[in-house]
């Protein structure tokens, strides 16, 4: 089976490559604005929202993994999310159609939930707050119309919650490495859950689709179970690393201004900040969805979530595992 991804270059893409490699099973093949730093042998500089090109790097293949997006929370000007995360899905599935091809998976995200909704699961009511949710919930809209007169296709959509792992420079491994500093500030009481997804569990899902998967249109929700609060989550940072960590707690008012000084910071300076109001709002947030779905699929993950983030605590902050240096960095 010749399986391409598109976008496959980065964080969860790389550690895909890494697993159905190592299986030996698959010819693969990735397509992607930027080179590939550990496959560059499967690499072919492409871009998603280019219909010529996509029609010549599908061909000959058997399964299509679409991971290209636009997902920073700073993106100017907005009008990328859709040109890449909607767009793009239009001229994949041109150049699928183009091929012979009927099998995709799709990542998507959880945000198209929008924020603090109560364990939504597949099926729940679509709110998304800003402009990477709702350019993947209208990618989603393309996919489905697509569906309604090619239903002989086998189609899978994957809503990860945030995706953290080994070299990862995003959301979780920030807050990781604020709280073992020891120089931690809660925003609120610390009580609010956290779902999160071990990369290494995520892409052997995504191998558990490319394998069993044989009909329809099927959308998943991705966490590792259980979630787990704030307080919980700064408790394992202590406990894996063997270090006191104190911890600070302020009130979300507060917290949110302090966001707001930092939002008109980063304008004056025309600068990227690690600090800003919309990553407080979604801090502070409650982000724990339903992932009974996968559970009922029979896929059993490699990982715990505990084993997930001892296994990037060790990786990122004890010793010198990381020889490379090399980095993604995401949101």
């Amino acid at each position: 089976m010749k399986v391409t991804l598109i976008g496959g270059s980065g964080f969860v893409g790389t550690r895909l490559f890494n697993l159905l490699e190592e299986s030996g099973e698959y010819h693969l093949n990735n397509v992607d604005l930027v080179q590939s730093h550990f496959f560059q042998q499967y690499t072919t500089i492409g871009d998603v929202r280019k219909q010529d090109q996509m029609n010549k790097e599908l061909a000959d293949t058997d399964f299509v993994v679409l991971l290209a997006a636009q997902h920073r929370d700073d993106v100017k000007p907005h009008s990328l999310y859709y040109d890449t995360n909607v767009e793009g899905m239009k001229v994949t599935l041109q150049a699928m159609e183009n091929n012979g091809i009927k099998n995709l998976i799709f990542f998507s995200s959880v945000a198209v939930y929008g924020l603090n909704r109560e364990n939504p699961n597949e099926n729940s009511i679509k709110d998304p707050f800003n402009h990477y949710g709702k350019s993947k919930w209208q990618a989603e809209q393309v996919l489905q119309e697509w569906y309604k007169t090619h239903n002989d296709w086998v189609i899978s959509v994957l809503r990860p919650t945030v995706i953290f792992g080994e070299r990862n420079r995003g959301n979780v491994y920030n807050l990781l490495k604020q709280i073992s500093s020891g120089r931690f500030i809660m925003v609120g009481n610390g009580m609010n859950k956290k779902s999160m997804a071990y990369v290494g569990n995520v892409v052997a899902f995504v191998k558990h689709l490319i394998d069993d998967r044989k009909q329809g249109y099927e959308e998943y929700n991705y966490i590792d179970k259980p979630d787990y609060n704030m307080n919980d989550l700064v408790s394992l940072v202590s406990s894996v690393l063997g270090k006191h960590i104190p911890s600070i707690h302020v009130p979300y008012c507060i917290g949110k201004f302090i966001g707001y000084c930092f939002d008109l910071l980063a304008f004056i300076t025309r600068k990227k900040l690690t600090v800003s109001s919309v990553r407080i709002e979604k801090f502070c947030a409650t982000t724990e969805f339903c992932a009974d779905k996968v559970k009922n699929t029979g896929f059993k993950p490699p990982f715990t979530l505990k084993e997930g983030l001892s296994k990037t605590l060790m990786f990122e902050f004890v010793g010198k595992n990381n020889k490379d240096g090399h980095v993604f960095e995401s949101e």
